[in-house]
C-alpha cells in the first residue's frame, strides 16, 4: 500500500512517503504544502493521512482538491485537526483555521449547498471527535460519537462547556 503523510515532521508513519516543508522533519521529500501541485502523479497513492497540517495550509479548498487528485478513486484520506474548541487550536498562531465536526461535509453530498466551489468529492467513512479525559470516562465521547444527529446536538449546544479535543476524519476519496 503507498502511504503519503503530508507535514509529516519528526513523527512519519512507518513505510509511508513524508512530506514536509520543513528541513528539521523525517520528509523523504521536501515540499511547499501550499504550491500545487505536489511532485506526485495523480491517482498515486492508496492512502494520505495529514495529522494536524490542515489547520496550517493557506486554503483548506485546494489542499482538500490535491489529496483528492493524490489519491486513487476508493482511496482514503485521514485527516486530525483540533476542534476549534479547544485551547491547542487558538494557542498556535501558526493556525489559520479552526475547524469543526461538520466542516469536511462541503466535499461530500450533504454540501449544504455550497458545492459548487469545488469538484473533489469524499464520503465521510467516519467522523471521530475527542474529548479532554474526564468527558471521556464520563461517556460523553462515546454519547456524541454515537450518531451525526447527536454530534451536531453537541456543536449547537455543548460544545463550549464540554469542550470537543480532536476531531478525526476518515474520508473516502470518490472519482
Amino acid at each position: 500500500m503507498r502511504i503519503l503523510d503530508v507535514g509529516c515532521g519528526i513523527n512519519k508513519k512507518i513505510g509511508a512517503i513524508g512530506i514536509d516543508r520543513n528541513p528539521a522533519s523525517r520528509a523523504d521529500a521536501l515540499v511547499e504544502l501550499d504550491r500545487f501541485p505536489y511532485p506526485f502523479r495523480d491517482s498515486s497513492f492508496d492512502a494520505l493521512q495529514a495529522v494536524h497540517v490542515i489547520e496550517h495550509v493557506s486554503d483548506v479548498i485546494r489542499s482538500m482538491e490535491e489529496f483528492h487528485r493524490l489519491v486513487r478513486p476508493g482511496g482514503e484520506v485521514f485527516i486530525v485537526t483540533p476542534h476549534y474548541t479547544d485551547f491547542s487550536s487558538f494557542c498556535d498562531p501558526t493556525h489559520r483555521w479552526h475547524l469543526n465536526s461538520f466542516s469536511m461535509r462541503y466535499f461530500g453530498e450533504n454540501h449544504g449547498g455550497y458545492g459548487y466551489y469545488s469538484r473533489a468529492r469524499f464520503d465521510e467513512s467516519s467522523v471521530r471527535v475527542k474529548l479532554l479525559a474526564l468527558w471521556k470516562y464520563l461517556g460523553l465521547e462515546w454519547l456524541i460519537n454515537a450518531s451525526p444527529r447527536l454530534r451536531l446536538w453537541w456543536e449547537y449546544y455543548l460544545c463550549y462547556l464540554v469542550r470537543g479535543k480532536v476531531i478525526e476524519w476518515r474520508l473516502k476519496v470518490i472519482k
